[in-house]
């Protein structure tokens, strides 16, 4: 009698197919194998586990928000205070596209543009822990709180300042290239529209206000002042005018129009000016709202963008439709600056943002405002060259005429006014 344990078995596969088919039982693993294989399970079991966790705690501390654990001190209270929000590189686009013309009168002509000028923004979105981890090191992202993104100003009056300060940097460049060019352009005044308050007192590094003057209780940013003391204004001269007999300490009753809240009636207290002593001021910088009448019709299409560091930019933008020759030498130019009416370049905020931006754009020339200061400081100053991971070369420029030098030298053509 056979043993079970070579006990062959007989499949039938049909009824005319009666040979036997032997099937070989089992192979018997070897001593060991079994415990082997659990081990294995274990150890596989083990790493899934770790990496459901650390899945699980990604997800939890992208939800979390960063104020939990990331802060900085409030130079005017000095106490520290959570950052809920971050600096940190948005984009840079060509300016061409939102160069808009209307019918150009005999004489003038556009020429085409085989390369383009880039303006450069930044955001300030809100940050996780997660986002605090991968940020708190890099030279690109800077951690800010509510006050710094935010201020003391509504977002009625966050909105009005915004894009009061783009028409007025794309007025102001249309009026800069068009002289520039040589074309005639008039400017006539506008209203008395509220940019922002003077600070009387500043905190040591000078990067926050730690008292301002006393119209600040009563004057808001974004604030449009219609008459003082009964006298309807029409342009800022017009207020010089009005406070021309008022002496610091007097009072002024102000007709205010106020974003989101309409017309109301102020009284403010006077001061001196910071500048000039025996000069009588209210406080506050207000937004150049000069009208630029140009010989032609022209547009820049600044869409939402919302403050007036493309000043410059623009400028250089319609110089190079407007006259023949490449003044990018052939490359593209990332730009940025505000732009004033006699050409001169302002500062702007953001600097080591922007420069990542146009890194990650694949630009490597910037033209950026000789007035920044993080180009005078050798930290900063590597700050930035870190932010373009050392391969965006970065040129200050204080005036229109520096920009076009500096363009000169890099390959691009000359300037060449109409009639030259």
């Amino acid at each position: 009698m056979a043993s079970p344990a070579i006990h062959a078995a007989c499949v039938v596969r049909s009824v005319t197919d009666t040979t036997p088919t032997i099937v070989p039982p089992p192979p018997v693993a070897p001593p060991g194998t079994r415990r082997a294989s659990r081990g294995r399970r274990r150890v596989g079991w083990f790493v899934g586990g770790v990496g459901i966790a650390a899945l699980v705690s990604i997800l939890v501390l992208s939800v979390l928000p960063s104020q939990l654990v990331a802060e900085k001190e409030n130079a005017r209270t000095g106490e520290s205070e959570p950052t809920p929000y971050a600096l940190t590189p948005a984009s840079a686009e060509p300016v061409t596209g939102r160069i808009v013309f209307g019918d150009l009168p005999a004489g003038v002509e556009r020429y085409d543009t085989n390369h383009d000028f880039y303006f450069v923004t930044v955001t300030s979105p809100a940050q996780s822990v997660l986002g605090w981890l991968a940020g708190r090191n890099d030279a690109a992202v800077r951690f800010i709180t509510t006050e710094d993104k935010f201020g003391s100003r509504t977002p009625d009056q966050r909105r009005e300042i915004n894009l009061q300060s783009m028409r007025t940097a794309a007025q102001e460049a249309q009026y800069v290239a068009l002289t520039a060019l040589g074309y005639d352009a008039e400017i006539t005044p506008g209203n008395v529209v509220v940019q922002e308050m003077l600070c009387k007192t500043a905190s040591e590094d000078g990067s926050e206000c730690l008292v301002y003057f006393p119209s600040d209780a009563e004057v808001d940013p974004a604030d449009t002042i219609l008459e003082a003391d009964g006298k309807p204004l029409a342009s800022v001269d017009d207020l010089v005018a009005a406070l021309a007999d008022k002496k610091p300490g007097d009072t002024v009753e102000l007709l205010i129009d106020r974003p989101g809240a309409g017309e109301m009636t102020v009284t403010v207290e006077l001061s001196a000016s910071p500048d000039d002593p025996d000069r009588t001021i209210v406080g506050f910088q207000p937004f150049d709202t000069r009208v630029v009448n140009l010989p032609f019709e022209v547009d820049i299409e600044t869409g939402d963008i919302g403050g007036p560091s493309a000043g410059l930019s623009f400028t250089l933008a319609l110089i190079d439709q407007l006259s023949p020759g490449q003044l990018t030498g052939g490359r593209n130019v990332a730009v940025t600056g505000t732009i004033d009416l006699d050409g001169s370049v302002g500062a702007i905020g953001g600097l080591a943002q922007k420069v990542s931006a146009v890194h990650q754009n694949g630009v490597d020339v910037f033209l950026v405002p000789a007035s920044q200061p993080e180009l005078k400081d050798p930290a900063q100053m590597q700050t930035l060259i870190d932010a373009g991971r050392g391969e965006v070369e970065i040129i200050p420029v204080a005036t229109l005429d520096e920009a076009l030098a500096a363009l000169e030298k890099l390959g691009g053509d000359p300037l060449v006014k109409v009639g030259s």
